[in-house]
């Protein structure tokens, strides 16, 4: 079996090492925690082909370095993150569940009051490390939407799977899945 995957996304080659969602379907691992040098070429290249927009969101926490150099490159002072619990300092929380590929038990992701009256009115732009099935993006979408925000893109660095064919989403580069002997599902 091949233990890696070797990916090629904004100028820059990566390793990722294959991991086992079930029997059937192994997923590339592709995290930029940590990884300065990609996240700022990720961030660049996706700011190249981002719609215009006032303030950036992303669902924590793969995404969150994604949506801080995206915004400091822009220019722009403040990203908002969609929370996995509320916090303390949250006042008036919404929120909603989610279900993703890498997770193995329902989520909640949440916004307060404050992350609401920064994004109503505004030109709101979703942004992730990988989208695969989408429920992330979806959940993000519902909490920008409940806000009174207007979601003018969503995008990520991978399409993963059935991601890759969606109309509604921009992105640098295909992940493909993988069989348990290391292959390209067709």
């Amino acid at each position: 079996m091949t233990n890696t995957y070797s990916m090629h996304v904004a100028g820059l080659v990566r390793s990722l090492p294959l991991c086992r969602v079930n029997d059937d379907l192994y997923i590339g691992a592709f995290v930029i925690f940590g990884d300065v040098e990609l996240t700022c070429a990720c961030a660049r290249d996706l700011l190249k082909i981002a719609p215009e927009h006032d303030i950036l969101i992303t669902a924590e926490s793969k995404g969150i370095p994604l949506a801080y150099e995206m915004a400091r490159q822009h220019g722009e002072n403040r990203y908002l993150i969609a929370r996995k619990a509320p916090k303390l300092y949250m006042q008036n929380v919404f929120s909603t569940t989610v279900r993703s590929i890498t997770t193995a038990k329902e989520q909640t992701l949440c916004i307060d009051q404050a992350d609401a009256d920064a994004m109503r009115g505004k030109r709101v732009l979703i942004v992730d490390d990988v989208i695969s099935t989408g429920e992330s993006l979806l959940a993000v979408e519902r909490l920008v939407e409940e806000a009174g925000g207007i979601v003018v893109g969503k995008m990520a660095i991978l399409a993963e799977g059935d991601a890759q064919n969606r109309k509604d989403i921009l992105y640098l580069e295909k992940l493909p899945l993988f069989n348990p002997d290391g292959s390209i599902k067709a």
